[in-house]
């Protein structure tokens, strides 16, 4: 290895709550997030749509977040097996500060994978990353995301124009003190 060739550590830990497991993203789950993607009715909140050549850019770019800040999604499986979403801690260049993000497949919605996951996520940032704050930026009409981030205990505290998505709403999520 040359000398000024820096050695990365991939470590992504893996998360259980009752009923989910979050885990490392694998090239086997890029079908699902083309799929998502392709769907601009269920994407337009994250980005989409985009194809699969857009999405397989921003599908790598979930392994050189983890890789560039230490952080990043984790794919979302059932106790089962079957992957249902993506739930994670994002800060592109650009960007003012780490999110809590998710996003849920047509076969996770409904069922609550969501807010479980979003909450394992918040707690490990706060108790094993040493996270003070995070927020969560939602476009606005997304309803669906600002009932959860409501249902977390977050509240709208600003809006602020996102260097590539325009405006969003910030969502405020309470610090560790308040939900430790």
């Amino acid at each position: 290895m040359p000398a000024t060739a820096q050695q990365i550590d991939l470590t992504i830990p893996v998360l259980q709550t009752e009923r989910l497991v979050l885990r490392a993203p694998q090239s086997s789950d890029f079908d699902a997030i083309a799929t998502f993607y392709a769907d601009a009715d269920r994407s337009w909140g994250f980005g989409g749509p985009q194809n699969r050549n857009e999405a397989w850019r921003w599908f790598a770019s979930l392994l050189g977040h983890w890789a560039l800040r230490g952080f990043g999604f984790w794919m979302v499986d059932t106790r089962e097996g079957q992957t249902v979403g993506m739930v994670g801690l994002w800060e592109p260049e650009g960007w003012p500060e780490p999110e809590l993000g998710w996003v849920m497949f047509a076969n996770g919605e409904g069922k609550g994978y969501a807010f479980e996951a979003a909450m394992a996520v918040r707690d490990h940032a706060y108790r094993n990353m040493g996270f003070r704050t995070l927020s969560s930026n939602i476009f606005p009409g997304n309803q669906r995301s600002v009932a959860l981030a409501e249902r977390m205990g977050a509240w709208k505290e600003r809006e602020y124009q996102n260097v590539t998505h325009g405006t969003e709403m910030v969502y405020r999520h309470p610090g560790p003190e308040a939900v430790a």
